[in-house]
C-alpha cells in the first residue's frame, strides 16, 4: 500500500516568532485554519514550489503547557540549501544561533524559537571547508 507524505506538525508557543523563523529559512504560508471553537490555529508553511511538503505550525490560543522544555524527542526537520555557508550567515545575521556549524561544508543545525531542531543540508556535494565555519565550535544541543 503506497503512502503519501502530508506534513510535519510542531506545536509553537509564539506564533509570530515561529513564523518569522521559518520565513528566514525561506518558507511561505500556504494555508491557514483558525478554529474559534477549538481555540487553535494551524498554519502550513513550505518552500516555494514545494507547497505539497509543508510544516504545520499548531498554535493553541490559550497557551500550551504540554510543550516540553526540550523538544529533542521530536528529532528534527531537514531542509536542503544551495549554499550552506550563505544560509548560516544569513540566519546568524538575523539573530539565529548556529548550534552545529557547517564545519564539513555539508550539514548544520539550528533551533527554532520552540526548540525544534532544524537540520540544514548542502544540496549536492559538500562545499570545501571554509572559515569561520571550519573552526567554529558547536553551541548547546542540536
Amino acid at each position: 500500500m503506497p503512502l503519501t507524505y502530508l506534513h510535519t506538525m510542531v506545536r509553537v508557543k509564539d506564533l509570530e516568532k515561529s513564523m518569522a523563523f521559518y520565513a528566514l529559512l525561506g518558507l511561505k504560508e500556504t494555508r491557514r485554519y483558525d478554529s474559534e471553537q477549538g481555540r487553535f490555529s494551524l498554519i502550513f508553511m513550505a518552500p516555494p514550489g514545494e507547497e505539497d511538503r509543508p510544516i504545520e505550525l499548531t498554535y493553541n490560543w490559550d497557551g500550551d503547557d504540554a510543550l516540553p522544555a526540550d523538544s529533542r524527542h521530536f528529532g528534527h526537520l531537514a531542509y536542503g540549501v544551495d549554499d550552506i555557508y550563505a544560509t548560516c550567515q544569513y540566519l546568524m545575521d538575523n539573530g539565529v544561533t548556529i548550534n552545529r556549524p557547517p564545519r564539513d561544508g555539508r550539514m548544520a543545525f539550528v533551533r527554532s524559537p520552540d526548540n525544534i531542531s532544524v537540520e540544514l543540508l548542502q544540496n549536492g556535494e559538500a562545499l570545501p571547508a571554509a572559515e569561520p565555519w571550519a573552526s567554529m565550535e558547536s553551541t548547546g544541543s542540536w
